[in-house]
């Protein structure tokens, strides 16, 4: 029987892991090619034949998704599948629209096809947007079950942005390990927050290889999602966070709303700055979908290190690269401490960008006057640094999970915010993990 001719959509991430856990070693599959976008730089690589197996002895090439519909005619492609996340539902129906029309079958993989099952328990942290809140979520589960005596693990969504061989599976359990694996700034904010505490935090392209080193070293598996992609492996519970800024997005992106039909436990973050209109309308949303999921309240306080950088300054604002890009919030925590604090003034670092940041500010307009910390590899740090530094102010407000003024050489006077999730009634993270008997009533 011939081989089905498979194209996977893909960014990077996702799209490898559906390879490796569904498509590699079949006979009956032929993955032909992978597309890649929503981050730079991906495309024009080789999925390396040392990960891809060995009915793939030269690799799979990476290319752009522009080229897919060419793809699907040149490669006599048979069936495209979908593997990337935090898009509008119409954005996948469009490319499903677009792979029919070129006379090709449009495949979305479930979450029983892809996840690997764990010898230890597992814990899925969720979101149904990218910047609802999930990393504080995670933190605080790896903080309960550690004072509890348990080793925890963390397992990261990927981000294989480097030498994909080197990246298959990745140890972050001390700050020198960043640099070991010349992390970009968008691994380093999901990595360093652990580090500090520290936790043990994988990553990389290999889930199952990744798994099995991990479960040598924990008690319990803590899988730190992104993306609202759903969880790679078998959860034994799943929290999904979900963001009142945002109303609606819950419904209407994929596989955010996947992953909240996925909730054991639904977290409602942000309450303290967001309208109670809005709060009503999420937890209406959750009902619908999803009525037996245990509903969690919680903020997401800011605390600042040097208030004194903010109170009549003009500032400039620095927040997390994707939840600003793909994840299209408007703001972040460092406009709620500049709006707390009494900034004079967010400049608009626009008129300063130079090279990629300039890039990113043309593809996503709607930005405005924040500067999104994007950061895929050592040139984009580089112009970051730069557009920084050229950025007419009195201070900047650093709104990222980590110390940026580590990573790139910040001229003028700034400070960071932090935020931790404060739950708000009697249901807790706790009283659900001592329910749930992660430990002990």
């Amino acid at each position: 029987m011939a081989r089905k001719n498979v194209l996977i959509m893909g960014a990077a991430g996702r799209d490898f892991h559906n390879f490796n856990v569904f498509f590699r070693d079949k006979d009956e599959y032929n993955v032909v090619a992978f597309t890649a976008t929503q981050i730079p730089n991906i495309e024009g690589r080789t999925y390396p034949k040392q990960l891809a197996g060995k009915l793939y002895p030269s690799g799979i090439k990476i290319y752009e998704e522009k080229e897919l519909v060419n793809l699907i005619k040149k490669l006599k492609v048979d069936e495209v599948v979908f593997s990337y996340s935090d898009v509008p539902m119409e954005y996948v129906m469009t490319k499903a629209s677009i792979v029919n029309a070129a006379g090709v079958s449009f495949r979305l993989l479930g979450a029983a096809e892809t996840q690997i099952k764990s010898k230890k328990p597992v814990i899925a942290v969720l979101a149904v947007r990218t910047g609802s809140g999930k990393s504080q979520t995670s933190r605080k589960i790896v903080e309960i079950l550690s004072k509890a005596g348990k080793r925890v693990v963390a397992i990261r969504h990927p981000m294989p942005y480097g030498d994909l061989v080197k990246q298959k599976v990745q140890r972050f359990a001390a700050y020198s390990d960043l640099k070991k694996h010349n992390c970009t700034i968008e691994e380093i904010e999901e990595y360093e927050p652990h580090i500090a505490r520290g936790g043990v935090i994988y990553s990389g392209v290999d889930y199952e290889a990744i798994l099995r080193e991990a479960e040598k070293e924990a008690d319990v598996i803590l899988w730190d999602g992104g993306n609202n992609d759903f969880s790679f492996y078998k959860a034994d519970l799943t929290f999904t966070v979900v963001d009142p800024h945002r109303p609606g997005h819950e419904m209407s992106y994929y596989p955010g709303n996947t992953s909240l039909r996925l909730a054991d436990v639904a977290i409602i973050n942000k309450i303290d700055s967001a309208d109670a209109k809005n709060i009503l309308t999420v937890r209406e949303n959750i009902h619908k979908v999803n009525p037996g999921a245990t509903l969690i309240e919680g903020a997401s306080p800011v605390t600042v290190e040097k208030p004194e950088l903010i109170r009549g300054k003009r500032v400039l604002v620095v927040e997390d690269g994707p939840t600003l890009t793909h994840g299209e919030m408007k703001y972040g925590a460092g406009v709620v401490a500049a709006q707390k604090l009494g900034a004079k003034e967010i400049v608009d670092p626009r008129p300063y960008t130079v090279k990629s940041i300039t890039a990113t500010f043309e593809k996503y307009p709607d930005i405005g006057k924040l500067l999104p910390a994007m950061g895929y590899g050592d040139q984009q740090m580089k112009d970051l640094e730069t557009t920084i530094n050229r950025t007419k102010c009195d201070s900047v407000i650093i709104g990222t999970p980590i110390d940026l003024g580590r990573y790139i050489k910040i001229n003028k006077p700034h400070t960071r915010v932090k935020y931790d999730l404060q739950e708000i009634g009697s249901i807790t993270i706790e009283t659900i993990l001592r329910e749930r008997k992660f430990i002990k009533k």
